[in-house]
């Protein structure tokens, strides 16, 4: 017997089919940046997520080394891998594009429950042309190189050639419509870096007879007003810093174009790595502080990344490389690249234990990811052959809240405190709620708390609701109070339960009471997490 149903029926059931089919129809929402009240996160599936990554060596995106980078992955307890896409490998022949690397990579990553940021290996890798394919290396005339001031060639494509654009922005579009094609629906791949380090090593720009005339020449409009300069040659409205800012505003505009044309392939976020200036003392081997010796002239060092930002609106974000452990110069480098423009995101750091308590600081000024470098075990690394275990350490504490983190932190309701010498008491200002941090055990009634001898110690709180918070920490207790009184006086502990996120719900494990609450919580010897709930009386 044939049924009749009425049109609204049949629209409720189509809906209900749309619905139901939608999400493998579409695949999963693609990663972008958001900012809110000048504070960024990265939305992965809809959700803030935190990049707890780790990157490989330069020569380890290769399937021979994948089997020990996922196990190096895996030790680190790493979120996300860093790993190189090489330009002559993938175009070893000119118009040839062998993508066996990359699907390895995007595969490999699938199967170990990681996400992948990509690093494009193009016309430069740390200052240099070293990653180009033969085809251009062995062409100069065809694909110029940057002149320097004597009238020698260096090791440097020049940025002001318009054969090295094009043949870099070929090769890069060709990468974003196969990593749309293999990828669009998944996105594993959550970030592609554009070039590595940008810049010239050995020239503070280019000195050919082509460049010279322009040079020569009247400063672009379009960087004037940038500047908010009246017109004149690059000599007269740059003075003394005209050549690296005429290398700047090329190259600028060399990847903005490049970045451009793969993202109109293949629209996820884009970002690239800085080199950044170092006091001279950092770099004993280039005592002189000069763009192009001390670091590669045109890259979006400290005093250019509005520059960039300027001049590159394809680079959704510009992330310092910081290789010194001077938590001062740290900070005044975090605080540069964190920006109401530009997401804070430490894409390379050392791998070493000193450098690990360094993640506390990025969360502390909204950082979106952090990744130590040389995280697996092929090949030399410049800091050493210790890996460390802070690294992983935090990772394993972290990564399994990566989301509630990253989220607390993009609402503003995330602090951090790390341990520095004479800093073994520190304060946290939540408003109405004050947290001490005390550093180092044991800590004996009515001593100040002894720190810890390297000074590795951390807290992390957030502020889950008016009276509730997050806390965990590395060699610290954390006590909270009222302002102006000390703990215990006119509050009390509700609840303080130890326990673990599991897929965004929390856990409690066991509750906190009697010797480990009443002197602080302590977060000494096994990582733990605990949410605390406070009275008034």
């Amino acid at each position: 017997m044939a049924r009749c149903f009425p049109p609204w029926w049949r629209g409720l059931v189509a809906l209900a089919f749309f619905v139901a089919v939608l999400p493998s129809a579409f695949g999963v929402e693609p990663p972008k940046l958001v900012q809110k009240d000048g504070r960024w996160a990265l939305m992965v599936e809809g959700r803030p997520y935190l990049i707890l990554g780790g990157q490989i060596h330069n020569s380890s995106s290769w399937p021979s080394e994948l089997p020990q980078v996922w196990a190096a992955l895996a030790a680190l307890h790493a979120n996300t891998v860093e790993a190189p896409v090489y330009w002559e490998q993938m175009e070893a022949q000119q118009g040839h594009f062998d993508f066996g690397n990359v699907d390895q990579l995007v595969q490999g990553a699938r199967a170990h429950n990681l996400h992948l940021v990509l690093l494009w290996f193009g016309t430069w890798k740390n200052g240099n042309m070293h990653y180009v394919p033969q085809w251009i290396k062995t062409d100069p005339g065809r694909f110029p190189r940057m002149i320097n001031a004597s009238g020698e060639p260096i090791d440097v494509l020049s940025a002001n050639s318009r054969a090295n654009l094009e043949a870099d922005k070929k090769a890069f579009t060709a990468l974003m419509r196969h990593l749309k094609s293999v990828d669009g629906g998944d996105h594993t791949v959550l970030l592609v870096q554009v070039e590595n380090e940008a810049g010239g090593i050995g020239s503070v720009r280019d000195f050919s007879p082509e460049s010279n005339a322009t040079f020569a020449a009247l400063v672009p409009a379009d960087l004037l007003t940038v500047v908010h300069q009246q017109a004149g040659t690059w000599r007269q409205v740059f003075g003394a810093e005209a050549d690296e800012t005429f290398q700047a505003y090329h190259q600028a505009r060399y990847v903005n174009e490049i970045a451009a044309a793969g993202k109109a392939e293949f629209a996820i976020p884009v970002y690239i790595n800085v080199w950044i200036s170092y006091p001279p003392a950092e770099l004993p081997e280039r005592r002189i502080p000069l763009p192009g010796i001390q670091y590669p002239s045109g890259g979006a060092v400290q005093k250019l990344v509005g520059l960039w930002r300027a001049l590159a609106p394809a680079i959704d974000m510009i992330g310092p490389d910081i290789y010194a452990s001077d938590t001062g110069f740290d900070l005044e480098v975090m605080r540069a690249y964190a920006r109401p423009d530009n997401p804070l995101w430490i894409p390379e750091t050392g791998r070493n234990d000193e450098f690990a308590k360094f993640l506390f600081y990025a969360l502390g000024n909204g950082a979106i990811g952090f990744s130590p470098f040389g995280v697996d075990q092929s090949g030399w690394n410049s800091l050493g052959e210790e890996v460390g275990k802070a690294h992983a350490s935090n990772f394993a504490l972290l990564v399994p809240m990566n989301r509630e983190i990253a989220r607390l932190n993009f609402e503003g309701k995330l602090k951090t405190s790390v341990e520095e010498p004479g800093q073994a008491q520190q304060e946290l200002d939540f408003g109405s709620w004050q947290a001490s941090v005390n550093y180092g055990f044991p800590q004996n009634d009515g001593r100040r708390p002894p720190g810890n001898k390297d000074f590795h110690g951390t807290a992390l709180v957030a502020q889950l609701g008016p009276d509730e918070f997050l806390v965990t920490g590395v060699d610290s207790s954390v006590s909270f109070h009222l302002p102006g009184r000390l703990p215990g006086i006119r509050m009390q502990i509700l609840s303080a339960e130890q326990g673990v996120y599991e897929n965004g719900v929390w856990k409690p494990l066991r509750l906190w009471n009697g010797d480990e609450t009443d002197r602080g919580l302590q977060f000494h010897g096994s990582p733990a997490v605990v949410r605390i709930l406070l009275g008034r009386f």
